[in-house]
């Protein structure tokens, strides 16, 4: 492992993603545990992509942690995909995650509400009275956080949930990681956590492997802090982990 700091955000490199993904485990399961030390319960948001699979896995698979006294959320979820389609964020996590240990609560965004509009404000009543403690996310190749690809990106957005559609790099992205055949089965909109919805969290960790994802890590690093690489904004939390892996930080 070798270690950096860019303005604020630490970086931590390692060779591969499994011992990426070990070591963001162990982080995020020690503030769980710091945490739970302080205060009744905490409050999580997970990010669902595969370049999250090395990290979940090794999370389910710690020792220790008191899951009961968890609440999870996750960031983004498509619009209008049939409620049982594997591409479905909510499903990813199901799979990976919730269902394999016992949280306190787990609170899904729902993508095929009659009114998106008010799951949106639904949602964000949910993290009003939940506030965040931690956030677990990756970055995409267009830099996108959550789903705030960089059109739609705003450092000072009013809202905490909303709609938004998905620019063409974004969705190139899910066929790029498998999770559809081709670009048209791709959705093109979402519900997404806004950026200060994210970054109001205390603690981030952000686990960002592979080769695909080389440019995005040079841009979060390396260009102006802008919405047009929304990942940059990471720069400037005061307590944040970019974990990368020999591939994704090759550009560097």
């Amino acid at each position: 492992m070798t270690t950096d700091k860019v303005d604020l955000l630490r970086v931590a490199q390692f060779d591969d993603r499994p011992a990426m993904g070990k070591a963001a485990a162990d982080a995020v399961t020690a503030k769980i545990r710091e945490l739970l030390s302080q205060q009744e319960t905490v409050n999580m948001i997970f990010a669902a992509a595969p370049s999250q699979n090395e990290f979940l896995e090794a999370l389910v698979g710690q020792a220790g942690i008191e899951w009961e006294r968890i609440n999870a959320f996750h960031m983004d979820e498509y619009i209008g995909l049939p409620k049982d389609a594997p591409q479905r964020f909510g499903q990813f996590l199901n799979e990976r995650l919730f269902a394999n240990v016992p949280f306190r609560s787990v609170n899904y965004l729902d993508g095929n509400a009659a009114n998106v509009q008010e799951e949106c404000l639904r949602y964000t009543d949910l993290l009003a009275h939940h506030p965040t403690d931690i956030v677990c996310m990756g970055i995409g190749e267009n830099c996108h956080i959550a789903f705030n690809d960089p059109h739609v990106a705003d450092f000072n957005d009013d809202a905490k949930v909303k709609v938004v559609d998905l620019d063409l790099a974004c969705r190139q992205q899910q066929v790029n990681d498998g999770c559809f055949a081709e670009l048209e089965t791709v959705p093109t909109h979402a519900l997404t956590l806004t950026i200060p919805a994210l970054m109001a969290a205390p603690f981030i960790f952000c686990m960002v492997p592979g080769s695909n994802k080389a440019a995005a890590v040079r841009h979060t690093l390396n260009a102006e802090i802008s919405p047009q690489y929304p990942s940059t904004i990471l720069r400037t939390h005061p307590d944040a982990t970019l974990f990368i892996d020999r591939e994704s930080a090759n550009l560097l």
